[in-house]
């Protein structure tokens, strides 16, 4: 028996190599996380530069491969076994091996989500295309996820590709067909885009940013327009539960932005991996 038709006969072994794997994207996710908005800041200088004819400055040019890992505190670099996911931060416990700098309790988050994540569509899906694609969208929502926690920011790097994946998916069927999906991105983008040009309208202020209407966008060409109405409820109640929450709590203020990427790219993983159960015992509720 080969290892692939070990992986499709046994769903436990399947679990467990798809936890791994997301355990090990989950530290490749970190570095995604934290440097992408980094190389998106020197792009926009570089072109802020070039567009006001000033000269070139000489720094260090940062992208997913170099500077190689190392302490920002002390700038040690981090051996292979401590980048261990989870365990190397556990083994550390939590501090830089070299000064004793706290490091993020982020990266041990970020990895053990994503094996949580990789592990549920594991034993959703099963063996097939449908996991491999499943796998693909809970990694990149959970990198946008976390990059708009820490930034605001929702990049289009990850954006786009993820809105044309969907809809190169469609074709074979995997989860919607194309007209349902062409649909989706179309009518999650400008549900977004309206409702933010009618609380610019009332108010004067923008309520969301066009990154948000790009996510609603992708996630609709992944599942469909018939999952936007469930996406769309299940970010703005958690959305608005967690801000009157952070209000209550006075951690933070009325008008301090809140990112809305994380509460639409949780409501799109829920719809990905439970949204046939939600919608059955929905209607079993309204059918008495």
């Amino acid at each position: 028996m080969t290892f692939l038709e070990g992986l499709r006969s046994s769903p436990a072994l399947l679990v467990f190599v798809v936890t791994v794997l997301g355990l090990l994207v989950g530290s490749f996710l970190n570095v995604v996380i934290l440097r992408l908005p980094k190389m998106m800041e020197q792009a926009w200088k570089r072109e802020a530069r070039e567009a006001l004819e000033l000269p070139a400055v000489d720094e260090e040019t940062v992208s997913l491969v170099r500077p190689a890992s190392c302490c920002p505190s002390c700038r040690a670099p981090i051996k292979p076994w401590h980048n261990v996911p989870v365990l190397g931060w556990l083994w550390l416990r939590g501090r830089c091996a070299s000064c004793q700098s706290p490091i993020s309790v982020q990266y041990p988050v970020v990895e053990a989500t994503c094996g949580l994540l990789s592990a549920v569509c594991a034993w959703h899906f099963g063996y097939g295309a449908p996991l491999a694609a499943a796998l693909v969208l809970s990694w990149g929502l959970l990198a946008l996820a976390v990059i708009d926690l820490r930034t605001q920011l929702l990049p289009d790097s990850l954006t786009l590709p993820l809105l044309w994946l969907g809809l190169l998916l469609a074709l074979g069927n995997v989860f919607v067909d194309l007209r349902a999906a062409v649909i989706g991105a179309a009518a999650g983008y400008l549900t977004l885009w309206a409702v933010f040009w009618l609380f610019k309208l009332v108010t004067g202020k923008e309520g969301m940013g066009y990154g948000d209407f790009k996510l609603l966008g992708a996630l609709g060409a992944w599942l469909g327009w018939q999952a936007l109405p469930m996406i769309i409820l299940l970010s703005s109640v958690v959305g608005a539960v967690v801000g009157i929450g952070l209000i209550v709590a006075r951690r933070q203020g009325r008008n301090v932005p809140m990112p809305f990427g994380p509460y639409l790219a949780a409501a799109g993983w829920i719809a990905l991996v439970f949204g046939a159960q939600i919608s059955n015992a929905y209607l079993q509720t309204i059918s008495g």
